[in-house]
C-alpha cells in the first residue's frame, strides 16, 4: 500500500532548488501553466514527477488561457481544446516572453470587455497559427542569416496574401549559458563542435533553434559533429537549468533567463529582434489603433524598463505594414 510519503509532494522553495533557479521564478512558471501545482490548505504544492518530466524532458507547453482575472491555478488545455473560434469579443496572442503577459493585461484593462488569450508556443508556430487563423498576433525572433535580417523574410514567406503589421516590442541579447566560471572555456559557436563539449538543444521552430541553425549553415559546420544536438528542450529556464546542474556544457537561450538560474554564465552573441506580428484582416480598425497605441505609450514602456535585459529604445515602432 502506498504511503504519504511515497507520495510527497514538494514545496516552491524546494523545487527552485531541484532547478537551481529563484522561488519567484517557480511562482510564475505554475502561474503560466508550464509546471502543474495544486493546494493543500493555503500551501502550494508540486508533484516530483511533474518535475522530472520538465527538468528531464520538457514540455510544449501550448496552453491557452485568459490573460488576467483567472483563479490562481486554473486548468490548462490546449488551444484546440479550449475551443477558442477567434471572434470580435477575444485576441489570443502567442509567444513566449513576459512581455506579451504584460502587453495581454493592457489590452484586456483598455479593450473590456474582450477577453485575451495566450498561446505560449515558440516563432514558427505562432506564425502557423496565424496562418491557419488561430491566433491574431504572434511575436518572433527568427534571423535569417542570408540578409542578416530578423522576421520579416520570414512573414513573407510564411504567411503570403495575409495583410499584416509588424511592429518592434524589443531587442534582446541572445548567447550561451555555461556553468559558472566557464570551466570549459566557451567562447563562440565553433566552440559546439569540439569533442568535449555537450551541448543542449531547443526544439525545432523556436527562433532560438532558428538562430542556432543559420549560424552552424553559415559556418558550414555539420549539426551531426555536435553533441547533444539531437536533444531538445522547450524553454529557456529548462536548458539553463541543466548547464546549472552539470548534465551538459552548454546550451543557447536569452540573457534574462540567466539571470534566473544560479550556477550559470551567459556569453552574448546575438542581439535579436522581437517582433510582434498582428493580422490585419481581422481585427478592426479602432482595435488596431488601441494595440498600436498601447505599445507606443509610455506607461507599457515603464514597466518594460522594470523588467531590465531589455534594448527599448524602438519599441513600439512599426517595422513593416504588407
Amino acid at each position: 500500500m502506498e504511503t504519504l510519503e511515497d507520495n510527497r509532494s514538494l514545496t516552491p522553495t524546494e523545487v527552485a532548488e531541484i532547478l537551481k533557479i529563484t522561488k519567484h521564478t517557480v511562482y510564475e512558471m505554475v502561474k503560466r501553466g508550464d509546471i502543474p501545482a495544486y493546494r493543500i490548505g493555503r500551501k502550494m504544492r508540486i508533484d516530483p514527477k511533474d518535475v522530472e518530466l520538465y527538468r528531464r524532458q520538457g514540455k510544449s507547453f501550448e496552453f491557452a488561457r485568459p490573460a488576467i482575472d483567472q483563479p490562481e491555478f486554473p486548468p490548462t488545455p490546449s488551444l484546440n481544446q479550449f475551443n477558442i473560434a477567434l471572434s470580435q469579443d477575444k485576441l489570443v496572442i502567442s509567444g513566449q516572453d513576459i512581455i506579451l503577459d504584460i502587453l495581454a493585461r493592457h489590452l484586456e484593462q483598455h479593450l473590456s470587455p474582450i477577453k485575451i488569450f495566450r498561446y505560449y508556443v515558440g516563432s514558427f508556430e505562432g506564425l502557423s497559427s496565424l496562418y491557419h487563423g488561430k491566433t491574431d498576433m504572434a511575436a518572433v525572433h527568427l534571423l535569417d542569416g542570408d540578409s542578416g535580417k530578423y522576421n520579416l523574410p520570414y512573414v513573407r514567406h510564411l504567411l503570403p496574401g495575409i495583410p499584416v503589421i509588424i511592429i518592434h516590442l524589443a531587442q534582446r541579447m541572445q548567447g550561451f549559458y555555461v556553468p559558472k566560471g566557464n570551466p570549459k572555456d566557451i567562447k563562440d559557436w565553433l566552440d559546439l563542435k569540439r569533442p568535449d563539449i555537450i551541448m543542449l538543444n531547443r526544439e525545432a521552430g523556436s527562433g532560438t533553434r532558428v538562430l542556432l541553425d543559420e549560424k552552424l549553415r553559415l559556418l558550414k559546420i555539420d549539426s551531426k559533429a555536435i553533441r547533444g544536438y539531437e536533444r531538445e528542450e522547450y524553454s529557456h529556464l529548462v536548458v539553463a537549468g541543466a548547464v546549472a546542474r552539470g548534465e551538459v556544457d552548454v546550451a543557447l537561450g536569452n540573457e534574462k533567463a540567466s539571470l534566473q538560474v544560479r550556477g550559470v554564465d551567459f556569453i552574448p552573441l546575438q542581439k535579436e529582434s522581437y517582433d510582434l506580428v498582428i493580422t490585419k484582416n481581422r481585427m478592426e480598425e479602432a482595435k488596431l489603433q488601441t494595440i498600436i497605441q498601447i505599445l507606443q505609450s509610455p506607461s507599457f514602456r515603464s514597466e518594460l524598463l522594470g523588467l531590465g535585459d531589455y534594448d527599448l529604445s524602438n519599441t513600439g515602432q512599426v517595422v513593416a505594414d504588407i
